[in-house]
């Protein structure tokens, strides 16, 4: 176990039948779960969904766990199995979002209107990016950018060497760098034309 993993070591406490351990990491992490699994089927009860089904897997499996990497990187290998199994399945396709509900949660209070409508133009950009990539280069960008884990990190938890993580996460950045790009020329196009 990695003497640092507070996390793991809770994960072995799972498999001894302790619930309350079970608990704490479903607490710290259902909403990245979530989160995770809504950039993968657009939908939120779906990504709830799916989360908890994450989660079920984790509790049923806990037995056989080894720490052999961190636990976050672990659980985000299984989450990112499920998911990926979930859109082959062909029940969900990735689709852009449109949440508004998901979207308005996430609006800082007290912005200006201004910056809140550039924040959701720039949010449906980023999403539009999303539905564009593969659900590895979508899995990879998703981890570093929105769960701040490291290459070697997403490596471990996508099975793939850290090289295939960097190129899987610039091809994404690429797109959404795309997306905003367009979405600053159409703005200044609406900007001009006022």
């Amino acid at each position: 176990m990695l003497p640092e993993d507070e996390d793991a070591r809770l994960m072995d406490l799972v498999a001894r039948g302790d619930k309350a351990a079970f608990a704490w990491l479903f607490d710290r992490y259902q909403a990245s779960m979530v989160r995770f699994a809504w950039r993968f089927v657009g939908n939120q009860g779906r990504a709830e969904e799916l989360a908890q089904e994450i989660f079920l897997k984790l509790y049923r499996n806990a037995k056989s766990y080894r720490p052999t990497a961190k636990f976050k990187t672990f659980l985000f290998r299984v989450a990112t199995n499920h998911c990926l199994n979930e859109v082959r399945r062909g029940d969900y396709k990735v689709m852009e979002p449109q949440n508004e509900e998901q979207r308005d949660t996430n609006e800082a209070v007290g912005q200006r209107p201004d910056d809140a409508l550039e924040g959701k133009q720039l949010e449906l950009a980023v999403g539009k990016a999303l539905h564009g990539m593969s659900e590895r280069e979508r899995a990879a960008f998703s981890m570093c950018r929105f769960e701040g884990m490291a290459y070697r990190e997403i490596a471990e938890a996508l099975d793939a060497s850290e090289a295939a993580v960097k190129s899987l996460i610039h091809r994404a950045t690429l797109q959404v760098v795309k997306q905003i790009d367009l979405l600053r020329a159409g703005l200044a196009a609406t900007g001009s034309q006022a």
